[in-house]
């Protein structure tokens, strides 16, 4: 006798987290937070997908000092990237992440930068309370962006071809609008 259990997870915000996620949702241009919330609505309507966790933003609007402050990691000293997050009001990072380019862009040329923000980068949250940056969640999570409005551009295909092998550098959780 062959016995089936069913899995129920449940990632629910809490109270603090929805609100985090309605305000970095105002950040960002009307038309990037509805393609985010009909695909965060398609995304939680299947039991299957809500096993990689629940999809969340992680950044909307981004100053132009956070931007240097990113740019600089991999480019310039641990001291220098030091007081440029300091400065910025971003909390230390360690040695490791201080090595590891993060973005092409510098302060106040990223579609972070603009008020409100054309792009928005998305991770999920899990069970336990963690948050992943999975690329292939982050791949099947591009679909319903892109499902939702057409002029959504994925970090992990910016030429829209389906393809992500093509690219010359990724940033997986980041979306932005486009044309």
């Amino acid at each position: 006798m062959v016995q089936l259990f069913r899995l129920r997870v449940m990632v629910a915000l809490s109270k603090a987290q929805a609100a985090t996620q309605a305000a970095r949702l105002a950040q960002v241009r009307p038309e990037l937070a509805k393609a985010y919330s009909v695909a965060l609505a398609r995304w939680m309507g299947d039991r299957k997908l809500l096993l990689l966790g629940l999809p969340i933003v992680t950044q909307g609007y981004r100053s132009a000092a956070e931007q240097a402050a990113l740019y600089a990691q991999g480019r310039e000293t641990p001291c220098r990237i030091y007081r440029l997050r300091k400065a910025a009001g971003l909390p230390d990072i360690s040695a490791a992440e201080a090595g590891r380019i993060v973005t092409y862009k510098r302060g106040g040329q990223s579609n972070h930068n603009h008020e409100p923000s054309w792009a928005l980068d998305v991770a999920h949250l899990q069970v336990d309370g963690s948050v992943r940056w999975d690329n292939a969640a982050l791949l099947l999570f591009s679909r319903l962006m892109r499902a939702a409005d057409k002029r959504i551009a994925w970090g992990g295909d910016w030429d829209g071809d389906g393809q992500t092998a093509d690219e010359t550098f990724h940033d997986w959780p980041h979306f932005e609008l486009i044309g």
